[in-house]
């Protein structure tokens, strides 16, 4: 499913195949586990928090009781990292780090978002819905991603524009931006767009995220999504148990497209078949068709965040983005750091308990 992250406009759409064989829409209907293109909706909370993007997470081992018995989450490589910061482990999206985040901003909060972004409306609250083991849809996807790059405001998507009478008044329209000044006379102010329209996480914390994503595109995972574009891209793969549901739901500053791979009766697409190896190359090929003839655009910074620049865990030197007065909240734990026994594993005592 491709859509306008302005105004949810529905541009594309493939539910399946063949019509004739099945008028099952999987891009609407089909409820699959969405895998690590859930993640940023556990990495969201923690940034409305005020934990900055280069704060370092502990990726170790660990152990968690349930109720089904003892789970030991592990890696996609097998290989813990020891301290990282939230945009390496987005970046390579490290499940260790992803369920001690989930374990600190409370996995309540994680489920708050997931239904304020329309992802999971009732998640239930265990530890692997960070790793995305709910159910999803494409449509529910690529609107909540939607609202990373317009700036954090709710997005509903619209398959019809408008609906005229007989006589070509309009009765209905989708879009429900007021126009000021449409009615003004030769002389007037330009008209403005009036965007009312619930305002689902702050601006500064849903232009991290934007940064983050640019990240897993441009040094993780999904870097088959954004080759040779030549123009800013964003998005995260997502890959579920025995690869049987393989994701890429990326953005530019024009449009949103959300890709599923799987079949019908849930089985295997083949050991080695991920997100970021089957799914990013149709996300892709669908932006560069649709965007052939436009510039690139950057994306938009807003008001009041604070740029700087930052050395990555690879070398490399960005402009990373800060809500004002945590620039300096990050940093790694030193040697002489003590942990006591009854600290949740991964907590940085330096950082008051928190990542």
């Amino acid at each position: 499913m491709a859509l306008d992250p302005a105004t949810g406009r529905v541009l594309a759409m493939a539910g399946g195949y063949a019509f004739e064989k099945s008028w099952f829409n999987r891009a609407t209907q089909a409820l699959r586990q969405p895998g690590s293109s859930f993640k940023p909706f556990v990495y969201l909370p923690a940034l409305e928090m005020g934990i900055p993007p280069n704060q370092r997470l502990l990726d170790g081992p660990i152990e968690i009781m349930t109720p089904q018995g003892l789970w030991k989450p592990g890696n996609y490589s097998g290989q813990p990292r020891g301290w990282v910061t939230m945009r390496t482990a987005l970046q390579q999206s490290l499940n260790l780090v992803t369920i001690r985040l989930a374990q600190e901003v409370g996995i309540d909060r994680v489920a708050e978002t997931a239904a304020r972004f329309h992802v999971i409306p009732n998640m239930p609250r265990v530890l692997s819905m960070a790793l995305g083991a709910g159910e999803t849809t494409v449509m529910r996807m690529a609107a909540g991603y939607a609202s990373f790059v317009n700036g954090g405001k709710e997005v509903a998507p619209t398959l019809i524009d408008s609906v005229q009478d007989r006589f070509g008044k309009v009765v209905w329209r989708a879009d429900t931006r007021r126009c000021e000044g449409c009615d003004a006379g030769p002389g007037s102010a330009p008209p403005r767009l009036v965007d009312e329209r619930r305002q689902i996480t702050d601006p500064i914390a849903a232009y991290q995220m934007v940064s983050l994503l640019q990240g897993v595109v441009q040094y993780g995972t999904g870097s088959r999504a954004g080759a040779g574009l030549g123009r800013p891209v964003a998005g995260k793969t997502g890959t579920t148990n025995d690869y049987m549901d393989n994701w890429f739901v990326g953005f530019t500053p024009d449009i949103v497209v959300a890709v599923w791979m799987g079949f019908d009766e849930p089985r295997s697409l083949g050991t080695g078949e991920t997100g970021g190896s089957n799914a990013a190359p149709i996300f892709h090929d669908v932006v560069a068709s649709a965007l052939k003839d436009s510039p690139p655009v950057p994306f938009r910074a807003p008001p009041g965040v604070a740029l700087v620049r930052v050395q990555l865990d690879n070398g490399q030197t960005i402009l990373e983005p800060f809500r004002p007065g945590t620039e300096n909240a990050a940093r790694p734990p030193s040697d002489d750091t003590v942990i006591s026994s009854d600290t949740p594993v991964g907590v940085d005592n330096s950082l008051g308990g928190l990542y």
